[in-house]
């Protein structure tokens, strides 16, 4: 994980060297004294591992996430930036929320692993019915044994509503 300098960059030096349109989530360079950079070129670069933007600023790198809220907001966020949409990508401040650890961990998507199909659901291994559980605060809960993947699948969506709130993400 790359750790972020938060303190070593001021709102003002931020917008001074890009600008952020908050509707597209995208920024752009000003100027022309950055390097082989461009005015109006898009900042940063996309990592294509996690699909996150990352865009140096004076020798630094910084999460594009996070310099949007900087530059929107005029302040670093307290934590976590969250994607609503699960998309790292997508910038916009609308699909910008701080979060904490365990929230940001809430709002992702279904494992890639998973066979059932639905999230917090699988096959319970000594019988044929299929199990639900959740997480919350580090402790996981079973939420009950069901004959069918969509039972299973339903009471999962119920608890997660009920302990995820806002960050439930239900596929």
């Amino acid at each position: 994980m790359i750790r972020q300098r938060r303190l070593n960059l001021s709102v003002e030096r931020l917008r001074e060297v890009i600008s952020y349109d908050p509707t597209t989530g995208i920024f752009e360079w000003k100027g022309d004294n950055h390097g082989n950079r461009r005015h109006g070129d898009i900042a940063g670069h996309l990592d294509k591992r996690r699909g996150i933007r990352q865009i140096y600023i004076d020798g630094i790198l910084y999460l594009a996430h996070r310099l949007a809220w900087l530059y929107f907001y005029g302040q670093w966020p307290e934590d976590q930036i969250d994607h609503i949409n699960c998309n790292p990508s997508d910038n916009r401040i609308c699909n910008l929320r701080e979060s904490t650890q365990a929230e940001n961990t809430r709002n992702t998507r279904i494992a890639k692993n998973n066979s059932s199909g639905y999230k917090g659901v699988s096959r319970h291994p000594n019988t044929t019915k299929w199990r639900a559980r959740i997480t919350y605060l580090r402790v996981e809960y079973h939420l009950g044994l069901f004959d069918t993947a969509e039972e299973a699948y339903a009471a999962y969506c119920a608890a997660a509503k009920r302990l995820h709130k806002e960050f439930a993400r239900f596929k």
